[in-house]
Order: structure tokens, then C-alpha cells, then sequence
């Protein structure tokens, strides 16, 4: 072979070689795989880290029904220690729903700017220490400002929910989030427990401070559950979500997607106007309405229940006539619970969470939309009925029953709520979410403790409307979330 040819194919081989790396360098840049959190979040999968969350964070749902139904069972005590009238028995529940209205938008403003981890955390620290602080009120004037405190830890701890819903892959939401009602059923049941065998040898204040002890237990625990990592990821921390995404992945036995975590920093973080933009803005106001029905007749049943055996106006049209109460001599009933009114009350508690499995079939095949909807009919449907006149035993099941739907429904508008906001606005969207249903508390104790005494029917009617109302509401939210990925931004 001559030079010039060796040389020709040496020039020949060089420049393929130079063209072949040539075409490497944007092939390599055009093939590097990039994944978002969402993609992470499906990836990784469900195993022990979300069984971990979900029981911490379940148990938060514990703390805050301990609070409120310390409302229905202290009511009767509180009214003979110091001589109270209907109204100002009633007002004690509307205070602290005013501190969960005032504090529910604060929260989920500071939780979308600041995280979630550090709202709950320190709202279990508020919570406990105002409620044990109650325990030693010296007047009815402290003890409804320190209970105010209390609904305003409370309107905290309720921004778990967003921290355990970022967790959980899309296909799982449909069955744990539901389950969480197990925990408040929990919680209801231990606080009428507490009452039953306390109260009567050691008094309502010794209640308080023992009902306390859960609080303190997840102080501890919830140091096991980190930030959200959707959250780190909107707030540009990409690697602090990273590590949590790896923790949680090495926890499942399982892997992240190959390549590098990107998402676009979110600059809007905790902004109503994205809840009222034209994107959210028929959401955001049917979510205000159902949000408020839920919490008025959720609170309603549960502050019903308590008045008519108190006050036992099952089958009475005129308390004060049939009972010969005369307000200007005898200010109040101060009449106490006895075990059949709290056995009762066990059993409707446990009621919550008696249709479960019911609740997590509607909505994962109905949809949350229809489910919300169904469940509010049966609501007004059952709020009618228990204006029946009936035995105990009737009116043990009528409640039982109505305290189930209204549980179940108002498990599906935590949910839809937490899966319709995007990231951004996922905690404020949830907080004044939360806050418009501390109106319907505010509201539910006037009728269920006040107005009851005049007529149960009048009474049960307004909570039987609003309901059938809400189903209406229901059907015409424009977003059906059942099985859609977790939005980061609201585009």
C-alpha cells in the first residue's frame, strides 16, 4: 500500500472518529433523564415510611378530636360550676371555633411559606400547653379564652393532613386518607372514656390535663416524619427534597427514577389570590360552602346528641315547660351525665367509622364529587329523622347512623380539598377551607344547644337544609380528583 493511500485512509478514519465524538457530546446532553417529584413520589411506591406516617400522623387526628369533644362531654359540667344559661354554654364552642377560624388561614399561609413540618410541630407545642392551662381555670371568663387558644393549636395540627397527603402516590390516596377517620374515632372514644371514669371521682379539670397525654407522645414521635419534600421543592430547597426522597426510598426497599430531580422554583407561594384567580375561583367558593356544611353538621349532631340526653328532650316539644324549669329561678339543668348517656355516646363515636369500608368504595369508584354529594342527602335525610319521637335505643341507632355520614363526608372534602390545590397553595387553600367551616361551628352550638331547648324539630331543620343544599354544591365543582397526580403549580 502506497503512503498517499495509508495516508488518505489515516485522514479517513480520523475524521469519522473526530465526527463520531462529535455527535456523542449532544447526544449525551439530549439523553440526560431528568424526573419531577410526582414522578419520584410513584416511583418510590407505598411501604414502611408511609405506614410510619400514617400512623404519626393519623394520631394528630387524635389531639384534635380529643379537643373537640371535650366541648359535648365538659358542657354539663362546666354549666353547674358556674351557673350557666344556654347561650353561655353555647358561646364556649363558638370561641373556640373563632380561634380555628382566625388561626386556620395564618397557618396554612405560614405552612405554604414556610413549611408544613414546622406548623404542626408547633401547634402540638401550643395546643397542649393552653389546654392544660384550662384545667385551672378560676372563671368562666378564663376558661373561654383559653379555649380559644386551644382551637387556635388546633387549626395547626389540621395542616398534617396536607404533609401526610404529599406523601402518599395518587393510587393509595383513595384508601389511606379515608382511614385516618379511624384515629378521630379513636380520639372521640377515649375522650368520652376519660369522662366517664374521671369526671366522676376526680373532676372535669383532672380530664384536661390527662387528656393531654397524646399531645405530648407526638411531640416525640413526629420528629420520626420529615418536611414535605413537595414543599422543599416549590420553596427551591431541591436537595434537602432530595435526601428526603432517598430516606424514604431506602425505607421501601426501593429506587428514585434514574437521572436528576427538576422542578421550576414556585416564586408564589401561600397567595389567595391564586385560590380566587379564574383557575380555582368556582372551586375555591363551592369548597367555602361544603367546608362550612360539613363542620355545621358534623358539630351539630355531635352538640345535638349531647343537649337532647342532657337535657333528655327525646320526644319533648317544650323543655322548660315539660321539665318546670323557670330560668329566672333556675338559671340551668345542671343536669350530669349518667353512664347510659355516655354509653351512648361511645357507640354513636364509634359509628364514624362503622360505613369505612363504604366510604373508601365510594371514592374510589363514584369519585369524590358524587360521594360528597350522596353522603349530604343522607345527611339532611337522617338530621329529619332524628326529630322522631323514639325509645333511647331508636335514637342511639338514628345517631349512630348520622354521625357516620357525616363523618364520611366530611373525610371526602379533607381529601378533595388536599388533591385539588396545587402545592403552592395547598396549605392556605386548606386553611381558609378550614376556617370557613369554624363559621358553621361558631353557628352549630347556638342551634344545637340554644335554639334545641325551644323545639328539636326547629333545630334539626336548618342542619337537614344545608346539607341538601351542599349536595347541589357538590355536583357542580368543575375538578373531579379521583386518581389525578398532585399539582405543584396552579398551571
Amino acid at each position: 500500500m502506497s503512503a498517499g493511500i495509508r495516508k488518505t485512509l489515516v485522514s479517513s478514519i480520523q475524521l469519522q472518529d473526530i465526527n463520531h465524538r462529535a455527535d456523542e457530546i449532544p447526544q449525551e446532553v439530549k439523553e440526560e433523564k431528568t424526573y419531577t417529584i410526582e414522578q419520584a413520589v410513584e416511583e418510590i411506591g407505598f411501604g414502611r415510611f408511609h405506614v410510619l406516617l400514617f400512623l404519626i400522623m393519623g394520631s394528630a387526628n387524635i389531639v384534635e378530636a380529643i379537643e373537640i369533644m371535650l366541648l359535648a362531654v365538659v358542657s354539663p359540667e362546666i354549666r353547674c360550676e358556674w351557673r350557666l344559661e344556654d347561650w353561655q354554654v353555647a358561646l364556649v364552642s363558638t370561641m373556640v371555633f373563632f380561634g380555628f377560624m382566625t388561626c386556620g388561614v395564618l397557618s396554612g399561609y405560614v405552612a405554604d411559606r414556610y413549611g408544613r413540618w414546622k406548623v404542626v410541630f408547633g401547634a402540638f407545642i401550643w395546643a397542649a400547653y393552653f389546654s392544660l392551662l384550662t384545667s385551672f381555670s378560676p372563671s368562666y371568663g378564663w376558661f373561654i379564652f383559653l379555649r380559644t387558644m386551644v382551637g387556635c393549636g388546633v387549626a395547626g395540627t389540621s395542616q398534617g393532613f396536607v404533609l401526610k397527603t404529599e406523601f402518599i402516590p395518587a393510587k393509595y390516596r383513595g384508601y389511606l386518607l379515608p382511614l385516618s377517620q379511624i384515629f378521630w374515632m379513636l380520639g372521640a372514644v377515649l375522650m368520652v372514656f376519660l369522662a366517664m371514669t374521671v369526671i366522676p371521682s376526680l373532676g372535669w379539670r383532672w380530664m384536661i390535663r390527662i387528656s393531654i397525654i397524646p399531645s405530648i407522645i407526638l411531640m416525640f414521635l413526629f420528629q420520626f416524619i420529615p418536611e414535605s419534600a413537595r414543599y422543599n421543592v416549590s420553596a427551591g430547597n431541591v436537595s434537602g427534597a432530595l435526601q428526603t426522597l432517598q430516606r424514604i426510598a431506602r425505607m421501601n426497599g426501593s429506587s428514585l427514577p434514574e437521572g436528576k430531580l427538576v422542578e421550576p422554583l414556585v416564586t408564589q407561594r401561600g397567595s389567595f389570590y391564586i385560590l380566587v384567580s379564574s383557575t380555582f375561583r368556582r372551586t375555591s367558593m363551592l369548597l367555602w360552602y361544603s367546608w362550612f356544611v360539613a363542620s355545621f353538621s358534623y358539630y351539630g349532631s355531635v352538640l345535638s346528641s349531647s343537649e337532647l340526653l342532657e337535657k333528655n328532650l327525646l320526644c319533648i316539644t317544650n323543655a322548660e315547660s315539660e321539665h318546670k324549669i323557670n330560668p329566672e329561678v333556675t338559671p340551668c339543668y345542671c343536669i350530669p351525665f349518667g353512664n347510659s348517656d355516655y354509653h351512648t355516646m361511645l357507640i354513636s363515636s364509634l359509628g364514624e367509622i362503622s360505613l369505612l369500608p363504604l366510604n373508601i368504595i365510594m371514592l374510589n369508584t363514584l369519585g369524590r364529587k358524587y360521594s360528597m354529594a350522596i353522603l349530604m342527602i343522607c345527611s339532611g335525610i337522617f338530621f329529619l329523622l332524628l326529630s322522631i319521637c323514639s325509645t333511647l335505643f331508636g335514637f342511639t341507632i338514628l345517631l349512630f347512623l348520622l354521625r357516620s355520614i357525616v363523618a364520611m363526608n366530611f373525610n371526602a372534602v379533607y381529601i378533595y380539598t388536599a388533591e385539588v390545590y396545587p402545592t403552592s397553595v395547598r396549605s392556605i387553600g386548606l386553611g381558609f377551607c378550614t376556617s370557613f367551616s369554624r363559621i358553621g361551628g361558631m353557628i352549630a352550638p347556638f342551634i344545637a344547644q340554644v335554639l334545641m331547648s325551644k323545639s328539636v324539630i326547629t333545630a334539626l331543620v336548618p342542619f337537614a337544609v344545608t346539607s341538601f343544599l351542599c349536595s347541589v354544591g357538590a355536583l357542580l365543582l368543575p375538578i373531579e380528583t379521583k386518581g389525578r397526580a398532585l399539582l405543584q403549580n396552579e398551571t
